[in-house]
């Protein structure tokens, strides 16, 4: 069994942020993924005349966008990076709303977190929208799909997991 070390911590076992400084600045992507489930009373209002706080995807939208960017503000070591671009998508499905969202970078360090942090929080925004009318609404499944860049390059989600 190989032994694992978590590059946050140091000697002593405290928190640290990782010294990226000697990393290659590389173009680098994230995509993750989630779920609002709701129910079908939002899914109608979403596909019909809308919630009563006013247009819920294009609020979830921006504050995905947002909440890219913000993401060292959120989650204490990771690290500040110029985050050159960020793409949400919100799909209303018959039992759910669908969040993607793409993150992309010239840095040294990746942008999971990121691309997280966009799709937990346009799922929160959404659900801030909705619950009004469903105030049982759940996010689910926020995972990362993909990464490209690095020293690692391409990691892409099994299909199966």
């Amino acid at each position: 069994m190989t032994e694992h070390t978590f590059s946050h911590l140091n000697a002593a076992g405290a928190a640290r942020m990782v010294d990226v400084s000697g990393k290659d600045i590389s173009t680098r992507t994230a995509t993750a993924t989630g779920r609002v489930l709701v129910s079908g009373d939002v899914i109608s209002a979403l596909r019909g005349a809308g919630v009563p706080k006013g247009d819920a995807i294009a609020v979830a939208r921006i504050a995905g966008i947002q909440a890219a960017k913000r993401t060292p503000d959120l989650v204490p070591l990771c690290h500040p990076i110029a985050v050159h671009g960020v793409d949400v998508d919100l799909v209303v499905n018959d039992d759910h709303v669908a969040i993607s969202a793409t993150v992309r970078t010239a840095d040294r360090t990746g942008v999971e977190m990121e691309a997280l942090t966009c799709v937990a929080v346009a799922g929160l925004a959404l659900i801030d929208m909705v619950k009004a009318v469903d105030p049982s609404a759940v996010i689910t499944d926020v995972r990362v799909e993909e990464k490209t860049g690095g020293k690692t390059g391409l990691w892409r989600r099994a299909e199966d997991s």
